[in-house]
C-alpha cells in the first residue's frame, strides 16, 4: 500500500525535475497538481473541430460548471473535477473481444473521449491547481487503455475507481462479471499496478483539507474501508470525500431517474423506486449505517462524485453538499473553489 505524505503544495512546472517531482507525487499519491500534467507540442493540442463554431476558442466546447466551499482551508487552492471519460483503446494484437469492444464502445461515446480528456487536462493547466477524476477513466481491461491512464495521469493521478474500471470484457466476459469484492479481486492488483495510488482507500492533505477516495463501484462500502475513514477523521481535518457512485439523495436520485428512464415532465415531488446502487445503499447494513454515520459528522464537508452522467447536486448533510459532474466523455468538468 502506498503511504500519503501528510501535506502537498502545487509547485511551479519549473522549480524541480520533472524526474524528482514524478517520484515525490507517486509516493504522496496525490491529487494532479497541474504542474505536473503533460505538456503537448502545440499541433498536438487538439483544436476545436472546424466544422463546428469555427471561430470560437479551443476550450469553449468544454461544459465547466463552477462550485465553491467554504471548507476553512490553509489557503484558497482550486480543482478541475472530471469523471466517466470511458476511454476506448485497443491494440490491433490484443484478442478479438477487445477489438468488438474498441468499434462498438467508440460509437456509443462518441469517439472524442481522449480529445476531451486532453481539452480538459489543457485546460486545468492554465486554470486551477489540481485535477480530480472519480472514476470509469477506462471503458474496459485493454493494454492500450491502460497505456493511456499512464501517458495522461503518469505516477502523479489521484482519484477513485469506477466500476468500468474492473470490467475485462463487460458482456463479453466469461464467466460473467459480478458485482462482488471476489470479482474485483481478479484484477484489483493488476489495478493497483497501473493506477498510482491506493485503489481501495487513499487520503491525501492538501492545505489543511483531507482529500480522501474510496471504492464504492457497486454502490456499497466495505467494513475495512469505514475503519480507515473512522481512522481519517480523528485527524480532526475537513474533508472531501471523491468517489464514482454517489451517496443517492432523493434530489439525486429522482434527477437521475429523469436522465435515464422517465421522458415526460417534472410534475411531481415524488421519489422513483429505488434500484441498483441506490438499493445497495439502502439494504447493505455496513454502508446503510456508513452514510447515517456520514450524515452526522461535521468534519465531512464536501462529496465529489460522477457515475451518472450527468451534473447534479444536493444537499447531503447539514455541512456537506454532494456534487456530481458529468461525463468527461462530454467534455464536462466542474471547477471547485475550496477557500
Amino acid at each position: 500500500m502506498k503511504t500519503p505524505s501528510d501535506t502537498l503544495e502545487p509547485l511551479a512546472a519549473n522549480s524541480i525535475d520533472r524526474r524528482s517531482f514524478i517520484r515525490r507525487m507517486a509516493g504522496a499519491g496525490a491529487l494532479i497538481a497541474t504542474s505536473a500534467l503533460p505538456v503537448w507540442a502545440d499541433d498536438e493540442v487538439p483544436a476545436a473541430a472546424p466544422d463546428v463554431f469555427p471561430k470560437r476558442g479551443q476550450y469553449e466546447r468544454l461544459s465547466i460548471s463552477y462550485a465553491t466551499v467554504e471548507i476553512g482551508a490553509e489557503k484558497p487552492f482550486s480543482v478541475l473535477h472530471i469523471s466517466d471519460t470511458h476511454l476506448t483503446a485497443a491494440y490491433e494484437h490484443e484478442n478479438a473481444k477487445k477489438q468488438q469492444l474498441r468499434e462498438s464502445r467508440t460509437t456509443t461515446f462518441g469517439g472524442h473521449q481522449e480529445e476531451a480528456l486532453r481539452d480538459a487536462l489543457a485546460w486545468a493547466r492554465q486554470h486551477v491547481d489540481y485535477v480530480v477524476h472519480t472514476g470509469d477513466l477506462i471503458d474496459w481491461q485493454s493494454e492500450a487503455n491502460f497505456d493511456l491512464v499512464r501517458k495522461y495521469f503518469g505516477d502523479a493521478m489521484f482519484g477513485s475507481m469506477g466500476n468500468h474500471e474492473f470490467t475485462t470484457d463487460m458482456w463479453l466476459s466469461d464467466p460473467k462479471e459480478e458485482q462482488t469484492e471476489a470479482y474485483k479481486d481478479n484484477t484489483r492488483s493488476l489495478l493497483g499496478q497501473v493506477y498510482p495510488f491506493d485503489v481501495r482507500f487513499q487520503s491525501q492533505v492538501v492545505h489543511g483539507v483531507n482529500f480522501i477516495t474510496l471504492d464504492d463501484v457497486y454502490g456499497y462500502v466495505t467494513e475495512g474501508q469505514v475503519e480507515r475513514f473512522l481512522s481519517e477523521v480523528k485527524r480532526g481535518l475537513p474533508i472531501v470525500l471523491c468517489m464514482h457512485v454517489p451517496f443517492h439523495t432523493p434530489n439525486i436520485w429522482r434527477a437521475t431517474m429523469r436522465f435515464w428512464r422517465d421522458k415526460g415532465p417534472m410534475t411531481s415531488r415524488d421519489v422513483p423506486e429505488a434500484s441498483g446502487d441506490y438499493l445497495m445503499q439502502q439494504d447493505d447494513l455496513v454502508t446503510r449505517d456508513f452514510i447515517r454515520y456520514l450524515k452526522t459528522e461535521p468534519l465531512l464537508r464536501c462529496i465529489l462524485a460522477g457515475h451518472e452522467h450527468i451534473t447534479v447536486e444536493d444537499q447531503f448533510s447539514p455541512t456537506c453538499r454532494q456534487y456530481v459532474v458529468a461525463g468527461n466523455f462530454l467534455f464536462h468538468g466542474r471547477e471547485v473553489l475550496f477557500l
